[in-house]
């Protein structure tokens, strides 16, 4: 789950992080309205949309005065702002963050992570702030610093000490040094407390009046913590997700929307991820990420299916269960459970391996579905069907 930065602000404030004044707005009259409780004649009109690069696509402005405020926020608001990680499609910008402008004297980066490497988290920095850390990691690695946190003795002094003179803060004076430790602190502090996979602040800014702030958040969250923190679900932005996504997640299902034509149905991540890739290699694309889970029943089936069919660009249905903790055979009664309940008019290749799969078999055979229902063993000779009918459904 992710939510907007002005609300991953609010949150990280809690915790004595220094951010930017601002107000948040839906109009460009309450944009004019609320611009004089910030001081200066600076401000920032941002986007609000749950996706990164929103700069480099034209949805984070810098006005000075008035006229330049209204142009700005009136040219942003509505947009259909597209980043590298929207996609060409883009997304629609419903809301906007108004900042206060800021003496910038330098930018810098930083973020809280699980390192699933040391089963740790890990605070990363670097001083190449505003630029994206995957270039940055590809092009100058040795730029970014990292501490891996002890889980038992927490983030300790000496960490956030080395991290501070990595990023070269003594150079702007003991008072902006000793803020480093509060700010090291209070992210980590927050991602532990508020359940985060991950936090990022680019750029974690330090100002001509000596100040360490958050210029810019991103907040995500371990869906499996969710349930600890109803305020934090308060905050999801249904309207920036995916519906199809969203109903997944209702169902407890793990999809995600893609752009191909086979839609795919398969337990587990790893196996749904050689799924994806076996179907790229015979020339086809998926048109989802759909891991049913280690407990899926007919009901979760079904509803994978009604979720599946929703996309108008799927043709063919791809379905790999390896059988361990969900039986085939059960896989095999909610397959066809879901031809009945959903009126499935699309063709299904289905591979079926592990416990109780000749029963699934049996049951599939006898099911009456055999015109729209082709079982194949082995996973090669069912991906190479299910793209040699969807190329023929195109």
């Amino acid at each position: 789950m992710k939510i907007h930065e002005y609300q991953a602000k609010g949150i990280i404030s809690k915790y004595g992080v220094n951010v930017p004044q601002g107000y948040v707005c839906k109009t460009v009259e309450d944009v004019l309205k609320g611009a004089k409780s910030l001081s200066g004649d600076v401000r920032v009109v941002k986007a609000q949309i749950h996706a990164g690069g929103r700069g480099k696509g034209g949805g984070v402005k810098v006005s000075k005065g008035m006229e330049a405020l209204e142009k700005n926020a009136t040219d942003i608001l509505g947009m259909q702002l597209v980043t590298h990680q929207t996609g060409p499609e883009g997304q629609l910008v419903k809301t906007l963050l108004i900042e206060e402008g800021m003496d910038i004297k330098t930018e810098l980066y930083f973020s809280v992570l699980v390192d699933r490497a040391t089963q740790s988290v890990v605070l990363l920095a670097s001083t190449e702030g505003g630029m994206d850390i995957e270039e940055v990691a590809a092009k100058t690695p040795e730029k970014i610093l990292k501490e891996v946190i002890n889980p038992i003795y927490g983030l300790r002094p000496f960490q956030t000490t080395r991290l501070a003179y990595g990023l070269g803060l003594d150079q702007f004076g003991k008072k902006v040094f000793r803020q480093a430790h509060g700010f090291f602190n209070g992210l980590y502090e927050a991602f532990l407390a508020e359940g985060c996979d991950m936090l990022e602040i680019n750029p974690m800014i330090v100002t001509g009046d000596e100040k360490i702030l958050a210029l810019d958040c991103k907040m995500s969250f371990d869906s499996n913590a969710l349930f600890k923190h109803p305020d934090t679900v308060a905050l999801r932005d249904l309207d920036e997700e995916n519906a199809a996504e969203v109903e997944a997640s209702n169902h407890d299902l793990n999809f995600i929307k893609l752009d191909g034509t086979v839609g795919c149905m398969v337990n587990g991540a790893g196996l749904a991820m050689a799924t994806m890739d076996i179907l790229d290699a015979y020339g086809s694309n998926p048109a989802n990420f759909l891991d049913v889970g280690g407990t899926a029943d007919e009901e979760r089936v079904t509803n994978a299916f009604r979720i599946i069919t929703q996309d108008p660009s799927v043709n063919c249905i791809l379905i790999n269960i390896f059988g361990g903790i969900v039986r085939c055979d059960v896989i095999a009664n909610g397959v066809i459970e879901a031809f009945k309940k959903v009126s499935l008019e699309i063709p299904v290749v289905i591979r079926l391996e592990g416990t109780n799969a000749d029963l699934a078999k049996k049951i599939i055979e006898e099911s009456g579905l055999g015109d729209k229902l082709l079982m194949v063993s082995g996973l090669g000779p069912a991906a190479r069907k299910a793209v040699e009918i969807s190329s023929k459904q195109a």
